[in-house]
């Protein structure tokens, strides 16, 4: 499967830093893998430490002249940017899907997200005010907001583009300078997002990219650099409470948006084919492979049955397959290993009972490819109930009350986001004030924007991305007190 660009220019393969295209110090690379085929795409530079801490140090000179700009011109460079993501929209689809095997359709929507935060934030870095504070005395009590600082970034595979501007953008917006480590498995979207910043006039040494394969090397020098005063990091919560530990020798800010296990709730009283869309779509997207997506369908006992068989004759019409044919519903997983989890977890439920609905194997077509499955005759009993599945496996659980379904969505050290189907506008506010999550979606799974305050509570993070919070993280809060006025 070849690559066809339109322009070929976008496929990087060396680390930017300082302005500058480079290989790794020592040369080494490693394979960048189509997880349809197997077939090796690209090799990419691998950096180090070496080259991360000389990333960091051009961050902190490029930082001193950009965060004093207008934040008007700073915002001008950001609508560029954006405008270049739009313009080359189908050529990040097309890397995206080929190094991460989401289908073209589903590349294209995550590149429009992810270039609104670059717009969002364009106009809300004009908008970082201070206050004056009342005061008695003859003194006057001055707040102002300031750039926190040189950020680290590290982001996942699993959305190679929308990560990155979700953080590169508040970032930028603020006044900070970014040095950023995407996800070995998909650098080539990163190196294509940065390759446009460039072009629209992103000061050199202001966004640096270090693509590796090298994680513990990179990730070292930003947890202990005290250049770094801020790291923004989506991925597990083990890798997170590492990088939280690593940090704390330097107290860096840190924000984290890490695991989940999200239920959602369907309630006796829901519209049945509403709440079996948002499931469909919720659990699926991306092959079930997003920190957000339904990971435990809990379904009230009166219409457990008939969700179950609307849902599952619903997932037995999706199209695995090649991401850029246009039969496609669905993709594969992203690596080989990614499968090998997922069907261990399904084949373990199977031995303690469930019962495979549809799907519940490895695709014929092989690789990274795996049935779309829905489960039955599953209890939270069961080690399915507590993790995190990452892939279009779909257990469905029975409730009894209202109570049983709240205990039931708290009974997880996880808190990012869940879902409740009902038409009762009582039991609306009751569950979702009832439930441990940051985010709630009511009678709808699709909740993302840049207009809304993305995070988790619990072990599922801290800090919140997009919205006008989203600054809030990259900004710290300076009291400035002028005495002496009546002379």
């Amino acid at each position: 499967m070849k690559l066809e660009l339109k322009d070929s220019s976008l496929l990087k393969t060396q680390a930017f830093i300082d302005g500058q295209w480079v290989d790794g110090d020592d040369g080494v690379t490693f394979a960048v893998l189509n997880p349809a085929t197997g077939d090796v795409i690209a090799e990419v530079a691998s950096v180090g430490q070496t080259e991360t801490a000389r990333a960091i140090a051009a961050a902190d000179v490029a930082m001193q002249e950009w965060k004093a700009l207008p934040a008007g011109q700073r915002s001008g460079i950001l609508e560029r940017w954006h405008a270049l993501i739009i313009e080359n929209i189908d050529d990040l689809a097309a890397i995206m899907t080929i190094e991460q095997g989401k289908p073209v359709f589903e590349s294209k929507g995550e590149v429009l997200y992810g270039a609104s935060y670059l717009k969002w934030f364009a106009e809300e870095g004009k908008r970082i005010y201070g206050d004056v504070l009342p005061s008695a005395s003859d003194r006057r009590s001055i707040v102002i907001k300031q750039p926190v600082g040189v950020v680290a970034a590290i982001t996942p595979w699993n959305f190679p583009n929308a990560m990155i501007t979700r953080k590169a953008a508040p970032a930028l917006a603020a006044g900070c300078a970014i040095v950023l480590k995407p996800a070995a498995e998909t650098p080539l979207s990163a190196l294509a997002l940065v390759e446009l910043a460039n072009r629209a006039g992103l000061p050199a040494g202001l966004f640096s990219v270090l693509p590796s394969s090298r994680s513990s090397s990179v990730g070292g020098e930003m947890t202990s650099n005290p250049t770094v005063k801020k790291l923004t990091f989506t991925g597990s919560t083990p890798v997170g409470k590492l990088l939280m530990k690593q940090c704390a020798d330097t107290v860096k800010r840190t924000s984290m948006e890490l695991g989940g296990n999200a239920p959602v709730i369907i309630f006796d009283d829901a519209d049945l084919d509403l709440a079996v869309k948002g499931a469909l779509v919720s659990k699926y997207r991306n092959s079930g492979q997003t920190c957000i997506c339904a990971n435990r369908l809990l379904v009230q006992e009166g219409i457990y049955d008939a969700f179950v068989e609307k849902f599952a004759a619903a997932v037995k019409e999706f199209r695995l397959g090649y991401g850029f044919d246009a039969e496609t519903t669905h993709g594969p997983v992203v690596s080989k290993k990614a499968l090998s989890d997922i069907d261990a977890i399904v084949q373990n439920a199977v031995k303690q009972g469930a019962n495979v609905v549809t799907g519940g194997k490895p695709s014929e077509l092989g690789n990274c490819f795996y049935e779309p499955t829905v489960l039955t005759n599953v209890n939270d009993s069961m080690s399915i109930f507590s993790e995190e599945i990452f892939g279009p496996v779909a257990p469905v659980f029975k409730f009894s009350t209202e109570t049983q379904a709240i205990a039931m969505a708290n009974d997880t050290e996880f808190g990012l986001a869940a879902y409740v189907y009902t038409e009762n506008v009582g039991r609306i506010w009751r569950v979702s004030e009832g439930i441990e999550y940051g985010m709630v979606g009511v009678n709808e799974t699709a909740i993302s924007s840049e207009v809304i305050p993305f995070g988790g509570v619990k072990e599922s993070g801290q800090g919140r991305e997009g919205s006008k919070y989203g600054l809030d993280d990259y900004l710290e809060t300076k009291y400035i007190c002028i005495g002496g006025l009546q002379r």
